[in-house]
């Protein structure tokens, strides 16, 4: 009895044995695994391994984990690059300066690498990225869960565009998600673009009819079905380029930018001078700067290139008591209120009224403020917020332009009827937010198909027949020079001139003459 109780004894020993042994080689295989090298932290003793992916995306792909059941579920997406072949070139030139810090972050929260090839899918690596349903960033958060993950919007900086905190929220929304639906990957990545309400919803459905509930069975909206198989098969293209005819560029996998917390709000031209950068890359690396200055409350991580970094550092050593921002002394004037104040020096009314201690915002004619302003003019600040507008205002394209002044009583709706677009589409162009309402005055371009000329009037103008007509418009309640001018293909400043106009707006009722070609009218 007591030779089979020692027996036992030594058989659970000995198990619990080779269990330790196992789980301690389990361990030391998990440590040698392969994983993204960051030697900022390391001694100076610690040198990478020869098995270093040099080229970021292959680094990705070799380790990617997330599969399709069936091929074919990825043709289409695979079809569509293949005669886009330049596509994931464009993408790359994107992608170069911020995607080891994306690939960073994903791992650091051990997600799948390929959740690094997804703002490819968002955004296609565009930062300014801006949809219609007003998601915007690498990322495309929308306002509402952008705010439920710490991503700010003021008027200085908008959180969502910001690389390195956008990435930083997406990758902890990711996991969220990814807890939610107990480790399902694809069904994560799924919620990510349609809502984990709408996913659960479709789960719940399955169940209830005895069907499959992973995501190749699910009943979701279009755009989501397309969503997953088209991150796959990005993968599938990195990972075996020359089988589709893709070119891609390799991605040094090395920390390309450097990050620094500023304390104090700095204006960016002289961020770019201390720094040796232009203007317009500084934006480029910190989209989420809207303005010409960094925010004005709080700390701000900015990101630059290694070289320039060590620049701004130095700079700042060596001018310790130069000003950040350049201030004016401004005596208010009669009919001068705060908002107009802010509003002609580019900077909020919080600002003005905190650096010169205004409890309550009133102010009186004669006194003196201090208002920071830019250094330079809004022009030098190529990519804020409000000269990319007048990118937009001004750009060209084979559709026909028409600018539309925002008047009392506009809304969305009723200017996409007026114009015969959609709501979806005005967003988008103008990358409005649909929960503010539309400033009086405010620009909005408007895109729509070109009319083409008939067979008849071709004729005409072949045979050089004066096809010019004078006639005469009455102006209509929500007419601006603007829209008339696009209605019938003229110029604003050609309807100033034959109707010898100031710069007045136009009345209801008012008479104007045009002198129409009959080709390139729109009158209907």
């Amino acid at each position: 009895m007591c030779r089979w109780i020692k027996i036992l004894i030594f058989g659970k020993y000995l198990f619990f044995s080779i269990f330790l042994l196992l789980g301690a080689c389990s361990a030391q295989s998990n440590t040698n695994s392969f994983q993204l090298k960051d030697t900022s932290h390391q001694p100076s003793s610690f040198k990478p391994t020869a098995e270093i992916e040099k080229d970021l995306w292959r680094y990705i792909v070799n380790q990617s984990s997330l599969s399709t059941t069936n091929d074919k579920q990825l043709y289409w997406h695979i079809d569509w690059f293949k005669k886009h072949p330049d596509y994931l070139t464009r993408i790359t030139k994107r992608a170069d300066p911020y995607l080891y810090l994306v690939v960073q972050e994903v791992e650091r929260a051990g997600l799948p690498l390929e959740i690094a090839l997804l703002p490819i899918v968002e955004s296609a690596y565009y930062p300014f990225s801006y949809s219609h349903g007003t998601a915007s960033g690498l990322w495309q958060f929308i306002p509402s869960t952008g705010k439920l993950y710490g991503l700010r919007d003021n008027w200085w900086y908008d959180g969502r565009r910001d690389v390195l905190a956008s990435t930083k929220a997406a990758v902890k929304y990711l996991k969220n998600l990814n807890k939610l639906f107990k480790g399902d990957w694809l069904l994560a990545i799924a919620a990510y673009n349609s809502g984990p309400g709408r996913v659960q919803k479709a789960i719940k459905a399955n169940k209830a009819q005895g069907k499959p509930t992973d995501f190749w069975h699910l009943k979701l909206p279009k755009e989501t079905k397309g969503y997953v198989p088209r991150l796959l098969a990005v993968t599938e293209l990195i990972r075996n380029p020359e089988k589709y005819g893709q070119k891609i560029t390799p991605v040094a996998n090395q920390l390309a930018v450097k990050s620094i917390k500023l304390k104090t709000q700095f204006d960016l031209a002289l961020i770019a001078e201390w720094s040796e950068l232009d203007i317009e890359k500084l934006y480029t690396l910190n989209p989420g700067l809207k303005r010409w200055a960094t925010p004005s409350r709080g700390s701000y991580t900015m990101l630059l290139p290694n070289k320039n970094m060590t620049l701004f550092k130095q700079a700042m050593k060596d001018n310790p008591n130069i000003e950040r921002l350049k201030w004016v002394r401004y005596q208010v004037k009669a009919g001068d209120s705060l908002s107009l104040i802010a509003k002609k020096h580019a900077t909020v009314v919080s600002q003005i009224s905190s650096v010169n201690h205004l409890d309550d915002n009133l102010i009186k004619v004669g006194d003196y403020l201090i208002v920071p302003i830019a250094q330079k003019s809004s022009n030098e600040y190529l990519l804020s917020e409000s000269q990319r507008e007048k990118s937009r205002l001004n750009s060209n394209r084979s559709d026909r332009k028409v600018i539309h002044s925002v008047i009392s009583g506009d809304s969305l709706w009723l200017i996409s009827k007026k114009y015969k677009v959609s709501i979806n589409s005005l967003v988008k162009w103008n990358h409005l937010k649909r929960s503010e309402s539309l400033k009086l005055g405010k620009k909005l371009v408007i895109w729509q198909p070109k009319a083409k000329a008939t067979k008849d009037l071709f004729l005409i103008t072949t045979l050089g027949i004066n096809i010019d007509r004078k006639v005469s418009y009455r102006v209509k309640s929500g007419d601006n020079l603007s829209v008339i001018a696009a209605k019938f293909g003229v110029s604003v400043l050609q309807i100033k001139q034959w109707n010898k106009l100031a710069n007045k707006p136009l009345q209801p009722g008012q008479k104007l003459t045009i002198m129409v070609n009959v080709i390139n009218t729109n009158m209907k």
